[in-house]
């Protein structure tokens, strides 16, 4: 059997560790090497680094910062933000990075997917998506649309066909970001997430939105999530990761 992962992510803009709602009024959490070996340390499976401005300032991704993180972390990780051409994946992966995580880089230029995937392998090549909620379901007949540069440009793509083309170029794992729920710790959004799921053949991971363990269990139950992608809850302590995975195990979802 299959388990379900427990993500911790780690938004980083300018070498700190923030928090925002809906990609808005992000405060400071703190040093992401201490928080990445405190997550690994707790049992996170793995984690995911975002260096969330360098697409929207269109600057490279930390380097530096990448490697001091993957110095500490003994579990997977996945590095995203910034990517501009095969040799950012590579230097990315040269750095101690398990996984290439791309998002906006993938919208305006899809043939990066085929290429990552030639070159490194399917799976580490993760697609990463904000999709939001529109009412126009004759353009976006999922009724989601995909945003990119951190929820700054709208895409006019549908966010469901667009799953279904990148695993066609060779994605190999999907996060499935809500821009609605992001921040909010009100659930995931199950509807996107679960039509994404249902959709492709490759891992979807739930981001955005978690609050308690019960949505944890939803992913996992109504949506069908591989995994989870957990920010807030953890890095103000609401709970740990140990306590996550034992109620998880308590609602009969598989855990490490």
């Amino acid at each position: 059997m299959t388990t379900f992962r427990v993500i911790p992510c780690l938004d980083v803009i300018n070498r700190r560790v923030t928090k925002g709602v809906k990609f808005k009024d992000n405060v400071d959490i703190g040093d992401p090497v201490e928080l990445a070996l405190r997550y690994c340390d707790e049992g996170a499976d793995e984690l995911v680094v975002y260096d969330v401005t360098a697409s929207a300032e269109r600057r490279p991704i930390d380097f530096e910062m990448i490697r001091r993180v993957a110095e500490v972390v003994r579990v997977p990780f996945a590095v995203g933000g910034g990517i501009s051409s095969l040799a950012d994946m590579e230097k990315i992966l040269e750095t101690g990075a398990e996984k290439i995580s791309v998002n906006s880089l993938a919208v305006h230029n899809p043939a990066i997917i085929a290429e990552g995937a030639k070159a490194f392998g399917s799976q580490r090549i993760v697609l990463g998506m904000d999709p939001f909620a529109v009412a126009d379901k004759k353009a976006f007949p999922s009724g989601y649309e995909i945003t990119t540069r951190g929820f700054r440009e709208r895409s006019g793509m549908d966010a469901v066909e667009w799953a279904k083309r990148a695993v066609d170029l060779g994605v190999g794992e999907i996060v499935v970001n809500s821009v609605d729920a992001d921040g909010t710790r009100e659930g995931f959004e199950l509807t996107i997430t679960g039509l994404i799921a249902e959709a492709v053949s490759v891992p979807v991971v739930a981001s955005g939105g978690a609050g308690g363990v019960e949505h944890l269990r939803d992913a996992y139950t109504i949506a069908k999530a591989d995994a989870a992608i957990v920010a807030s809850i953890l890095h103000t302590g609401v709970v740990t990761i140990p306590q996550l995975k034992e109620e998880l195990r308590a609602f009969g979802v598989p855990v490490r």
